[in-house]
């Protein structure tokens, strides 16, 4: 057993910026570079061992020959999150992402339910986050056709350090100038409602989804959107804050000044994500390699990898199930 360091996947799609190469080290010729999948077992951008016994393949198939990895809590086998960064210079599309049971009916995957930890906002920026007031299918379609579905869409101004739980359902859309560290379930199920008519790489409108979303869509007006209020919790060597927790995944902010001491259990995985800083993870077993870390990477650590410790400065995220 060791730490695994993990290699990103790209995403070139046509929001996208140039801020992850150049803030978070993603070094890869796209232009733009408007996702980066950090943790991933999906088909559609799995993960690359980047060390060790397994280095050069894929997360997925690591985990299938040691479902033991993933934790007690996992009883499909299969790993339950996707991690992303996500830079968008420009907005992305007005979508929503069906729940479980219509996914699996529909798509044959997972649904999707997210949280997104805001890493930087240019000013005025904001999201989409449901409806100003109660809408149907038809006031939806017309407003689509016309261009208009702006005026019933419910709009969040965006600052550094937010936290958002978009449960699956919830019509939303990232704005322009917003750059998140993203949580899901394993899927890449998105209904897009709306694409501001904007044409793709080949000049042609993106395909959209309007008949799957409004049967997936929550079209009701209590919605509400309050930063839900968070305790930063202090210690000799670090702080730690609760940013999430829900059925799929939970995910801690950590602040480390010296050092933090934390166990990985039989229950589940743990995932390290480097969002600022540089650092160190170890175990209390001698016989497992420390692994190095600086801003951008991200690391699974299987469980029942025991006592570890992150030493260093750095801002990371700790992901588990």
């Amino acid at each position: 057993m060791e730490i695994l360091k993990l290699q990103f996947v790209g995403k070139d799609y046509l929001w996208g910026g140039t801020r992850l190469r150049e803030e978070y080290g993603k070094k890869i010729d796209f232009n733009p570079l408007a996702e980066t999948w950090e943790c991933s077992v999906h088909p559609d951008g799995p993960s690359v061992i980047a060390n060790g016994e397994f280095k050069g393949r894929t997360l997925a198939e690591v985990l299938k020959e040691h479902p033991e990895y993933l934790g007690s809590k996992v009883t499909n086998g299969e790993l339950p999150v996707l991690i992303k960064f996500i830079d968008a210079k420009k907005a992305l599309s007005v979508q929503v992402h069906p729940n479980d049971e219509y996914a699996w009916q529909h798509e044959h995957q997972n649904g999707k339910t997210e949280m997104w930890y805001v890493l930087d906002a240019a000013e005025g920026a904001n999201l989409i986050y449901g409806f100003q007031h109660k809408v149907t299918p038809e006031i939806l379609r017309k407003a689509v056709a016309t261009g208009r579905l702006d005026r019933h869409l419910q709009k969040i101004k965006v600052h550094k350090g937010d936290v958002f739980y978009i449960p699956s359902g919830t019509v939303h859309g990232i704005g322009a100038g917003v750059l998140i560290a993203e949580i899901q379930e394993s899927s890449n199920v998105t209904y897009r409602v709306y694409d501001y008519d904007r044409l793709d790489k080949n000049g042609k409108k993106r395909e959209l989804h309007f008949d799957k979303a409004v049967q997936v869509m929550n079209m009701n007006d209590n919605q509400t959107v309050k930063q839900k209020l968070r305790m930063v919790k202090y210690y000799p060597g670090c702080s730690r804050e609760l940013l999430c927790r829900c059925k799929y995944f939970e995910t801690e902010r950590i602040q480390v000044t010296k050092g933090f001491s934390f166990s990985v259990l039989n229950t589940s995985f743990q995932v390290i994500v480097c969002l600022e800083g540089y650092g160190e993870v170890e175990t209390m077993d001698e016989e497992i390699k420390p692994m190095r870390f600086q801003k951008g990477e991200t690391m699974f650590l299987p469980a029942s990898i025991g006592r570890c410790r992150i030493l260093g400065e750095a801002e990371v995220l700790k992901i588990r199930c």
